[in-house]
């Protein structure tokens, strides 16, 4: 299955009023995405990890309300890669820049320019983030006044960054993959003037002892002392994860 490719600018008046939940990812290649999780998982296995990520992902904000699924998706050219992976109705839109902070502001500006009233970039590492956390961030982008919505995550950055406008100040001038990435961010957009709404804690999945703490989320059912509510069953991450444990993987 092909999706439909947006364009900067090519608005339609139907998104003026729906908010746009774009997932950041790379195409799912073996030795391109999930690199730390190898060891404890192959590269390959690292790879099909992180399309049962993506898919669990996708399927769970195509279940949100007043909002429009897509994958903002590198390197272009590579768009074949998630052909079959995402809902019917998700769109795929490129990104663009070089360093992590444009391109996070370059996908705002592009989403934004495509006539969505805000748009929400959502990492492709947190396959359990609760869909209610989710409706939270359509919910406060779409009160009246401009705002930033951000997802913290326990590793000290965010799993969701939302906003109605494309505010370059919080995305300049961060110290990327580090522990003070949200509070910096919440810091920028506050010497803006903007309001910070924060969404519930969660954490990403990005190495050998996060990947144990998603086993034991939908695996072994024992919920991450650090969270308060219920995380998204997770259902291909959950299978997959079965799976591992079966073969004595992780």
């Amino acid at each position: 299955m092909q999706y439909e490719i947006l364009k900067p600018g090519d608005g339609v008046a139907g998104r003026a009023s729906r908010c746009a939940m774009a997932i950041m990812a790379k195409a799912p290649r073996a030795g391109k995405v999930k690199t730390r999780l190898a060891p404890p998982l192959t590269l390959e296995q690292s790879a099909a990890l992180n399309i049962c990520f993506l898919k669990d992902t996708a399927e769970g904000l195509a279940k949100v309300a007043g909002a429009d699924g897509m994958v903002c998706y590198t390197p272009v050219g590579d768009e074949a890669a998630f052909d079959g992976l995402l809902p019917e109705s998700f769109r795929l839109i490129a990104q663009r820049g070089d360093k992590f902070g444009e391109r996070l502001l370059a996908a705002a500006e592009d989403i934004l320019a495509c006539g969505y009233r805000s748009v929400c970039l959502i990492d492709s590492d947190s396959p359990t983030v609760p869909k209610t956390a989710f409706e939270q961030a359509v919910w406060e982008l779409a009160r009246e006044g401009d705002r930033i919505v951000l997802g913290p995550s326990q590793d000290g950055g965010y799993y969701l960054i939302g906003l109605k406008k494309a505010h370059a100040a919080v995305f300049e001038d961060i110290t990327w993959s580090t522990a003070s990435v949200c509070e910096e961010t919440a810091e920028r957009a506050h010497v803006a003037g903007l309001e910070v709404v924060m969404l519930p804690l969660w954490y990403d999945v990005d190495d050998a002892a996060t990947l144990e703490v998603l086993c034991g989320e939908l695996v072994g059912g024992r919920m991450p002392d650090f969270v308060g509510v219920s995380g998204y069953e997770a259902p291909h991450t959950k299978e997959f994860l079965v799976a591992m444990r079966e073969t004595a993987t992780v």
